[in-house]
């Protein structure tokens, strides 16, 4: 049976929370529980990640929103969905585009505005289990650990390890938190997320509203987001790394078929199966 609501992980989901226009309300009460109070958002706008690169390479580096508030502050927001190889390497990477678009022509004093980075992530990037830690607020400090620059901020929130329960939610930050954590298998709302800014994020991914394109790019979406997980999810248990490539080509094509057999158990036709998983009508005949 297809969840009432979608998940939030997937492109499609994170994007219809916190990427258009008529959703910046709950982009702004969520990125201002992890904000200082010195850096709050009254107003953001959304700017297209693939003109800030230069070079053709650099396009392949797409995050999903770039925004800044109405004081000027730049913000990149992250859902990073599947576990890689120099994630840190790549937040950083990523942190220079909002960097580089200050640069101006001519005289300049080379003075900059702040810049966050915000990354949401449903996998554990920290590989010792007694290093791991659920949020991490990383700026430039020296030997003293004493703050060096305070316009470069990375804020990590590895969700796996976010397990407080219904009963254990104490701040707004942790209802949002467990809003995004357990979305996609909640059939109602909750007493204690029964607040106009849940309810009208409950309201925006529940899937009966999604008009029949949008519900076919969703569940290509999902389709996607499956296939990462599972490719992902096999060649980095526990910790060994050998025969990725072929693990990925035959975890792809396994990934399809067990799709096709969840979407045949609950009730999708073949011709749709077929669509969104690229298989043929004989081939999940067969299944």
């Amino acid at each position: 049976m297809i969840s009432k609501y979608f998940n939030p992980y997937t492109d499609f989901g994170f994007k219809k929370l916190f990427g258009e226009e008529g959703s910046k309300d709950l982009l702004i009460d969520f990125l201002n529980q992890l904000l200082p109070t010195h850096h709050q958002i009254t107003r953001l706008s959304f700017k297209n990640p693939e003109n800030l690169s230069t070079t053709l390479e650099e396009r392949k580096a797409i995050f999903d929103i770039y925004c800044e508030s109405a004081s000027g502050e730049r913000f990149i927001v992250e859902m990073q969905k599947a576990k890689m190889h120099f994630f840190k390497d790549r937040s950083l990477f990523y942190s220079t585009f909002p960097i580089r678009e200050q640069g101006k022509k001519g005289a300049w004093d080379f003075r900059l505005l702040p810049v966050y980075f915000i990354a949401i992530l449903d996998f554990i990037y920290d590989e010792k289990e007694d290093e791991q830690k659920f949020r991490r607020d990383v700026s430039l400090k020296d030997q003293d650990g004493d703050i060096f620059y305070d316009k470069l901020h990375f804020k990590f929130l590895q969700m796996p390890l976010f397990n407080k329960t219904e009963h254990e939610l104490e701040t707004h930050f942790d209802k949002w938190l467990y809003f995004l954590k357990h979305l996609e298998d909640m059939d109602h709302i909750p007493a204690i997320l029964n607040e106009p800014i849940f309810q009208k994020g409950f309201d925006i991914a529940e899937v009966s509203h999604l008009s029949s394109e949008q519900y076919d790019d969703y569940l290509k979406s999902v389709l996607s987001y499956n296939e990462a997980k599972a490719v992902t999810d096999t060649a980095f248990a526990d910790g060994e790394q050998q025969g990725i490539v072929k693990g990925k080509i035959e975890g792809k094509i396994e990934e399809k078929f067990e799709t096709a057999r969840a979407m045949q158990a609950e009730g999708f036709d073949i011709a749709t199966i077929a669509r969104l998983t690229k298989l043929t009508i004989q081939q999940i005949e067969s299944l």
